[in-house]
């Protein structure tokens, strides 16, 4: 049987997710999890509990919203079950849950429709990397998912290197291929924004309406609050991601290293050190020569992955599985 499992994690404290001898990756931690409550041994090479990820994100980044998927035999999934009257899925679910790691949550297990493959059907992937620059004070609260830098970064200009990225290309110049792999990926979408400040109330002075609920009354049923009613109040509360600096990024696959070295490329043309001519020069010669490494891991986070509909998961692990050209 095959189980789609999906989760979330802060990766702040793990060597990326690829499972490494005597390292704590979020692999290495869902799979021991997974022997506990399946009473599987560790070293039990006759049923191996092995992950298969979407998306293998590197030391020090972040997943809101990761798929892998793992096969087990009905037997030993029903081994889960114990005094709970429900279903074995739903069994290891709960269990799986309880004995994850704070830094790990779980969204959901459910048994994966046929021609599944957390990493092959995938039909894309969104990675978001978030920075807070000398427009904005840092937020203590986020160190563990922004980037803070003092410079002021110039969106229109980072936005128009970013969409050079747009299409099918070699981006050998912010990437290194695995073995017997390519650099060349399929960039769908790719575009930095400053995030409106903004309050809970939706930031009525800007012409928005909030609504709130009067305790007075029922249950379900709001009122309009007029920017009048939010200076009432007495204090306003921002939203967490007022005023930062975020980069989204969509695309079929990404090759390793490649989000956080087209971020240091684009954040550099932002703070005015490298022109848009060198970046397209990067972009035309897909050499990898060292001028922009990868920027700290701590602002990436994989936001989602999309799958096709369930008749067409096969199709397509069939067709991404093939070497890429850029023909």
């Amino acid at each position: 049987m095959r189980l789609r499992i999906d989760l979330a994690y802060d990766g702040g404290g793990f060597h990326g997710w690829a499972k490494q001898p005597g390292l704590r990756t979020v692999q290495g931690a869902v799979e021991d999890a997974l022997h506990t409550v399946l009473r599987v041994p560790v070293d039990d090479a006759g049923e191996p509990l092995r992950l298969v990820v979407a998306g293998r994100t590197d030391t020090g980044v972040h997943a809101a919203h990761q798929v892998c998927h793992l096969d087990v035999g009905e037997q030993t999934l029903e081994r889960c079950v114990g005094h709970m009257e429900v279903p074995a899925v739903e069994a290891l679910r709960r269990r799986l849950s309880h004995d994850l790691p704070d830094d790990i949550a779980l969204h959901n297990v459910r048994v994966a429709p046929k021609g599944f493959d957390a990493r092959f059907s995938a039909l894309e992937r969104t990675y978001v990397y978030r920075i807070a620059d000398g427009a904005r004070p840092a937020d203590p609260r986020m160190r563990g998912f922004v980037w803070k830098l003092e410079d002021t970064l110039d969106v229109p200009a980072m936005n128009e290197a970013a969409a050079l990225t747009i299409g099918l290309h070699d981006f050998g110049s912010f990437a290194t291929p695995n073995p017997g792999g390519t650099t060349i990926r399929e960039v769908k979408k790719a575009i930095w924004q400053r995030v409106p400040v903004k309050d809970m109330f939706g930031n009525p002075g800007n012409g928005e309406k909030a609504e709130i609920v009067s305790s007075s009354q029922k249950s379900g049923v709001g009122m309009e609050m007029t920017a009048n009613d939010a200076e009432n109040v007495g204090y306003s509360v921002p939203t967490l991601e007022s005023g930062l600096v975020c980069f989204t990024i969509v695309a079929d696959a990404f090759a390793h290293n490649m989000v956080r070295s087209l971020v240091n490329a684009c954040v550099q043309v932002g703070r005015h050190r490298k022109s848009l001519d060198w970046f397209a020069q990067k972009m035309a010669n897909p050499v990898r020569e060292g001028s922009t490494g990868p920027i700290a891991a701590c602002g990436l986070t994989l936001e989602h992955v999309a799958y096709p509909p369930d008749a067409g998961l096969t199709s397509r692990a069939a067709s991404i599985r093939a070497r890429r050209t850029l023909e």
